[in-house]
């Protein structure tokens, strides 16, 4: 039963469904891939039939020649461009044994249409020949002249024109010459030679020195004028003919096939059966603890390959095939050769053969002559057959080898060796073609010293050389070589020998020639790595023999991991105040001793540092030596110490360009402390080369793998107290004296002067007392960054691992406290009362409190941020009483005095409300730039 294919069709791919007749002919459109499958198979074709992969041939119209042919096994992708669409169909055939099939129609014919068109047109004195420069009236034809005319058209290829000769007239219309009838347009051109130019002088009237031509074009199928691009459909303007008579030839036009200049082509994908497809590479990694084996395709059929940009590599071919005596008939061997030859010339397009013939002295010289025409003869119409065009071959006879007939014919032969006869009996096949000079593939890999080395196992799979067709002294060999050229070279590994498709082969790095020094590769990647030069060549890869196939590029498999920490436990405050120091502290005598005033006080910090490098793993993934850079560096780091010191100077420089004088800030002077909390600092970094895929692609390179962890507790912190008693008075000044202040902190003001100077009662004793008072109020606002920051990434992978917590704590501490010293009118006893207030949590203040880091050239600059939206707050106002007393205080009015007896203590609850705007909205890192003029950028780190 049969098998094969039976019908093919179109898989994908635009095409015109009114133009086309679904599997027998298709008109596509151009300039975009059409794809064909398998449609049908024939009855006899086994499901491993149906897999291999096929023979793809296009072939002309006349099914004749072989225009292309692949092997594939995905099917087949045609593109055609509008040169070449037109009524021509290219007929497309796939093939399960390689063979055509002349008898049944199994493939489709294929054309494609686009719009008609006249892309360029020229005269010339010869065919291709450079074009007489037409606006040039001394650029001239005379009237008999031969001249050449070539059109370059679009949708036209396979169609028959018409093309008319013009005279351009002046002041009259212009005059049809000549008629060319029945001109073919063959792969796009239209190639006319005209020798009849006497012919066109009779027909021009009243004929002037140097007369102007031109050509129409019209469709016979359509009946149309083709235009050009600007839409004319006057072409080739103008062809100068001089008045002058050179022959009286009246012969007509000849149509001409296109001039085909056959040279090889250069193409990445290559199809000869001498060939490897897939080479790979397998190496033993330890990834997240877990040692496995990975395998890498470093080469997998010329995918993604590139060429040499260098001119290209030729390489002469020479193969040859034998005759026996006085016989023309192709033997088996013949016949193999052959047919090897072929496979390759179809698959190359545009090589041009060379076949000679030749023949031994046995005969008559003048017979062998013709008899060694006949051999290379015979190979051509083999070839021909085959579907190879004819125009790219060139056949010879070249008679006798050494010929020894004398002058007068006889066959003056004197004695015989057969052995030399029989070399001679032959025909010598000979072409050029561009070699596969591919880009060396480059493999990398981590690797530890010589005295350990790490074994890689190398693959080749689909080696096959015996069909090479270059002759025995050139043919490919079917081995790999590994050329060890590495900066510590074993003796004996300069060279190795593989002749199975798989082995091992143990790489190295150079890292061990520096054991004191591993510092010098703190980037490995940078490190001059080890090279060893990987050779496998056939005709269809990498044919160029001096050309290495894969350079392993062995790298040091060293670790490092640095760890850092700053640990700042010292208080690092900077004040910056507006408030006179004489009013602050009269002030504070009315209304208490606040506490003792915290100073920047430089106390010992601490910083480690640690830097330790691990190399020559073993297989389990355990490195064997280590070496450690460490130490404390206090001295070292005395920048950073002097840092933070350098903010006390920047709190004396901001007192002393104030001079202790108030300032407005936004509203009525804003006394205000920061306090900067330093940094405490932990940072561990680890680094290696290690395997990823490349970015957008699945290429696996090796790249540097960092992992980094950072933790800071606090990264910085900031402390701002806004001591708001002169906010509080500066806002009842302004509203006495007609200012606008907030009207809630008026009142809160107001409440704290009458419940202070006014009767208190607590627990069974009432007593009343006139208490003058005044108070304080601190707003105190904490923030800090807590920061802990973890992310790895590879340098060659897009993807990154990245984890981080960024935690901002900010706090809101609002105290009010009055302290209340009381005499009773009746001079009686003192009697001590403290006041306090209290705000609850429960406001709705809204604080804009941040910290922001910048990096330039500068340095590392920290920015404090804080803005206050205002504060509306519920309040508690306290009071607590202690008495001491031997006398009667009496109560007033008629009451008999209270008698006290010894010493008491008692609290209570004096008032409680709620305010809006206590304090109004402000931003204080602004109003203190304004007031000051200074940035409030904080370098952390000069550069």
């Amino acid at each position: 039963m049969a098998k094969g294919i039976k019908k093919i069709k179109v898989t994908s791919g635009l095409y015109y469904p009114k133009m086309s007749v679904l599997g027998q002919r298709i008109t596509i459109k151009p300039d975009q891939w059409v794809y064909f499958g398998v449609e049908e198979w024939l009855p006899g074709t086994t499901d491993a039939d149906k897999k291999k992969p096929l023979t793809w041939m296009r072939q002309d119209s006349n099914r004749q020649n072989i225009v292309n042919q692949v092997t594939s096994a995905t099917g087949y992708k045609f593109l055609i461009d509008k040169q070449y669409c037109g009524s021509y169909h290219f007929y497309i055939e796939a093939s399960l044994s390689g063979v055509r099939d002349k008898k049944n129609n199994t493939g489709i014919f294929v054309r494609g249409w686009c719009e008609p068109k006249i892309v360029s047109s020229k005269w010339s004195t010869q065919k291709n020949s450079k074009s007489i420069k037409n606006n040039k009236k001394v650029d001239y034809i005379s009237y008999g002249h031969i001249v050449h005319l070539n059109l370059m058209t679009e949708g036209l290829n396979g169609n028959t024109v018409i093309i008319e000769l013009w005279n351009q007239q002046y002041a009259k219309k212009d005059k049809l010459v000549h008629v060319y009838n029945n001109v073919q347009v063959i792969d796009g051109e239209v190639n006319l030679k005209i020798e009849n130019t006497f012919a066109w002088m009779a027909y021009v009237d009243n004929i002037q020195n140097v007369e102007e031509f031109y050509v129409k074009v019209k469709d016979v199928a359509s009946k149309q004028y083709i235009k050009d691009k600007l839409g004319d459909d006057l072409h080739a303007i103008y062809l100068n003919v001089k008045n002058k008579i050179a022959t009286t030839n009246t012969n007509g036009a000849q149509n001409q096939t296109p001039t085909k200049v056959y040279k090889p082509d250069v193409n990445s994908v290559r199809l000869e059966p001498c060939k490897f497809e897939v080479i790979k590479i397998t190496e033993n990694e330890t990834k997240d603890g877990k040692a496995s084996n990975t395998t890498v395709k470093v080469f997998d059929n010329g995918n993604g390959v590139k060429l040499i940009k260098s001119a290209a590599l030729q390489e002469h071919i020479q193969r040859t095939i034998y005759y026996k005596f006085d016989s023309t008939v192709i033997d088996k061997d013949g016949e193999a050769v052959l047919n090897n030859v072929l496979k390759f010339l179809l698959e190359h397009k545009d090589s041009t053969m060379n076949l000679s013939g030749y023949a031994c002295v046995i005969g008559k010289e003048n017979y062998n002559k013709g008899l060694s025409q006949r051999r290379a003869d015979v190979v051509k119409k083999f070839f021909a057959d085959g579907g190879l065009d004819p125009r790219r071959i060139i056949s010879v006879g070249k008679g006798e080898v050494d010929p020894t007939d004398d002058k007068m014919g006889r066959d003056n032969i004197r004695y015989k060796n057969e052995k030399d006869y029989e070399n001679n009996r032959r025909v010598d096949i000979s072409f050029i073609f561009n070699a596969h000079d591919a880009q060396t593939v480059n493999y990398e890999v981590t690797a530890p010293s010589v005295s350990m080395k790490k074994d890689i196992t190398i693959d080749v799979t689909g080696f096959q050389t015996n069909e090479c067709f270059r002759d025995s002294k050139g043919k490919h060999k079917k081995q790999t070589l590994i050329v060890d050229v590495g900066q510590a070279i074993d003796k004996g590994d300069t060279v190795k020998t593989f002749t199975t498709p798989s082995f091992n082969y143990g790489v190295y790095s150079d890292l061990s020639q520096f054991d004191a020094f591993p510092i010098q590769y703190i980037w490995p990647m940078w490190a001059t790595p080890n090279q060893f030069h990987l050779h496998a060549h056939t005709c269809r890869y990498f044919s160029n023999e001096k050309r290495t196939t894969i350079l392993i590029k062995a790298y040091p498999d060293i670790k490092w991991t640095l760890t850092f920490f700053v640990n700042l436990t010292n208080e690092l405050s900077v004040k910056w105040q507006n408030q006179p120091a004489a009013k602050h502290k009269d002030l504070q005598a009315k209304a208490g001793k606040i506490g003792a005033e915290r100073r920047w006080k430089q106390k010992d910090a601490s910083f480690g540092f640690s830097l330790k490098s691990e190399w020559e793993k073993n297989r389990s993934g355990s490195f064997q030596k280590s070496k450690e850079v460490k130490g404390e560096y206090e001295t070292k780091f005395k920048k950073l110490y002097d840092l933070f010191g350098s903010m006390g100077a920047m709190s004396d420089g901001i007192t002393n360009k104030t001079k202790g004088q108030v300032r407005n800030i936004g509203f009525k002077g804003l006394p205000v402390t920061f306090a900067i909390k330093p940094p405490n600092i932990n940072l561990k970094g680890e680094w290696c080369l290690e395997r990823a895929k490349q970015k957008n692609t699945e290429i696996e390179r090796l790249g540097t793998k960092v992992d980094i962890s950072f933790n800071a507790e606090p990264l910085i912190g900031l402390e701002v107290t806004v001591d708001l008693l002169c906010t509080a008075v500066g806002l009842v000044a302004g509203a006495l004296s007609g200012g606008t202040a907030a009207p809630g902190a008026v009142r809160l003001y107001g409440v704290i002067k009458d419940h202070m100077n006014t009767g208190v009662e607590f627990g069974n004793d009432d007593f009343g007392a006139k208490m003058s008072s005044d108070v304080y109020i601190d707003l105190v606002i904490s923030s800090e960054i807590k920061t802990s920051i973890g992310f790895s990434f590879n340098t060659v992978s897009e993807k990154s691992d990245k984890q981080g917590k960024i935690e901002a704590k900010n706090t809101l501490k609002i105290e009010l406290k009055a302290g209340v010293w009381a005499k009773a009118e009746a001079n009686l006893v003192i009697v001590k009362v403290e006041g306090y207030f209290e705000m609850s949590g429960k406001g709705s203040a809204s604080i804009t409190f941040g910290h922001g880091v910048k990096f330039d050239d500068k340095g590392l600059n920290y920015r404090p941020e804080l803005g206050f939206d205002g504060l509306n707050a519920e309040y508690v106002i306290k009071g607590k009483v202690g008495m001491s007393a031997k006398k009667k205080i009496p109560r007033g009015g008629n009451k008999k005095p209270a008698e006290l007896k010894g010493s008491s203590e008692d609290e209570g609850i004096i008032a409680e409300g709620k305010f809006n705007e206590i304090v109004p909205k402000f931003d204080v890192i602004k109003s203190l730039e304004e007031l000051f003029g200074f940035s409030a950028d904080i370098p952390l780190i000069r550069n």
